[in-house]
């Protein structure tokens, strides 16, 4: 709303002007139109909220990484899953080195010539233990990969916000310093005609200046969101943004909370983490039995002696199973209790957060409501009040400056107020995944490894 104060009511009013300015230039935005001689970013297609979050998670590194973890896991435990590998062992046994026979193959009857094959059977309890902890490993990748996702959008989100934000308290400066201009330029008229004092004039001049000195500190902060935004989402920072989602309503507001933390990504990872522990916990226990390796070799003498098979096994001596194995199969044990119980302290740590985030969000709303209903409507009827008694000679030109710096202050602080709220919102939003993962369930440990003694 653009204000010409002035105490001469002799000329034409700036509306006035304005509308036949407005007329004027009606047939030149025509052919403007017609020529395509437009602002390219009018016709360029809008950066939603929703496309921002799709561009950040299409381009993220992060993301992609724990994809390859998790198929590297995967791979593993297809591999693991199988017998070790057989092995061939070639031999020249009991080969003299003195003598006249030495270096013969054939002179000495214990020189033999062996080929020989051992395999290790390792049972398929064992085998399978292994291969399902790589596939709870693998789980646990996916489950970061969700942690990830959750902050990528959250922080997508508010860089998406905050360059919106930014840019309308940027647009609402301009609006007043292009209604401050004019307002100097009709007080410097007036000054010129001996209608107003010079104090009027240099109000008017240092409430420019301090305009400028906001644009600059809002045009500083805006370059940054733009490069925040630019860093999740690339290329597609350059487009024009398109109108924000409602931030009233949010998911986690209508359901218990105690409940939905049960779905955070940190907690849904801790999940994947004590399904890792408990099959860590399950290959100690499938550690305990020994594993034989069987093995058979022909040995070839001299032609004048007979060809001899030697057939063998081998089983490790687990001569001490309560230091060592037991041992190890306590200490993995341990390992599930510690998953557990920080798994417990995290749960508490991200309820209290969630509670005072949905507290300050519920709070700003309220806040957004008194300025909507109270406060910017008062600060405009009173600058609207001082401007009607300024054309009366009854007021000061400061004080109508003053009075339109308040409605203009009030409103970028309710955009800083709206702002805040929004990274509050996104934040709820984009917190808790709506679709629980099966591996993010919290998992029940297996009969055997609860009875396990722990000596």
């Amino acid at each position: 709303m653009l204000i010409f104060l002035t105490r001469d009511a002799s000329g034409p009013s700036v509306h006035h002007a304005r509308r036949h300015v407005r007329r004027g230039f009606a047939p030149l935005a025509v052919v403007v139109l017609s020529l395509g001689l437009v602002n390219p970013a009018m016709t360029q297609p809008s950066l939603t909220l929703q496309a921002a979050l799709d561009a950040a998670q299409a381009r993220s590194a992060t993301l992609e990484a724990q994809h390859a973890a998790a198929r590297a896991a995967r791979e593993m435990a297809v591999a693991t899953g199988r017998l070790p590998d057989p092995i061939l062992r070639l031999s020249v046994d009991n080969l003299p080195v003195e003598g006249s026979g030495r270096y013969s193959l054939t002179d000495e009857p214990m020189t033999m010539r062996s080929v020989g094959l051992a395999q290790t059977f390792t049972r398929s309890e064992k085998r399978e233990a292994r291969s399902a902890r790589y596939e709870r490993e693998a789980d646990a990748a996916l489950a970061t990969r969700t942690t990830l996702l959750t902050r990528l959008r959250t922080q997508t989100a508010r860089a998406w916000f905050e360059r919106y934000f930014l840019e309308q308290m940027l647009e609402q400066l301009q609006r007043q310093r292009e209604e401050t201009v004019n307002v100097s330029t009709g007080v410097e008229s007036a000054y010129r005609g001996n209608r107003a004092p010079l104090a009027d004039v240099l109000a008017a001049r240092a409430a420019i200046a301090r305009i400028d000195d906001r644009l600059h500190e809002v045009r500083a902060e805006l370059a940054n969101a733009r490069a925040l935004l630019q860093r999740w989402v690339g290329d597609a920072e350059s487009k024009p943004l398109g109108a924000p989602p409602r931030i009233d309503s949010t998911r986690l507001a209508e359901h218990s909370l105690a409940h939905e933390i049960d779905q955070h990504p940190d907690i849904a990872l801790m999940n994947a983490r004590e399904h890792v522990a408990l099959a860590t916990a399950e290959v100690a226990r499938q550690e305990k039995s020994a594993d034989w390796s069987w093995s058979v070799m022909y040995s070839k003498r001299g032609s004048m002696f007979g060809d001899m098979v030697s057939l063998g096994v081998s089983i490790p001596l687990q001569w001490d199973q309560a230091r060592r194995q037991d041992r190890e199969l306590a200490a993995r044990l341990e390992q599930v209790e510690q998953v557990r119980s920080e798994r417990e302290e995290l749960r508490r740590e991200h309820l209290f957060e969630l509670q005072r985030l949905l507290s300050s969000w519920r709070s700003s709303l309220s806040r957004l409501d008194d300025y909507d209903s109270t406060l910017i409507p008062l600060a405009t009827e009173r600058a609207e009040a001082l401007t009607a008694a300024f054309r009366g000679g009854k007021a000061s030109l400061t004080s109508v400056l003053e009075a339109r710096r308040m409605v203009t202050d009030t409103t970028l602080e309710r955009l800083r107020i709206e702002r805040q709220t929004a990274a509050w919102w996104a934040e709820l939003t984009f917190l808790i995944p709506e679709d629980l993962p099966a591996h993010a369930v919290s998992p029940t440990p297996s009969n055997h490894l609860a009875r396990e003694p722990m000596r």
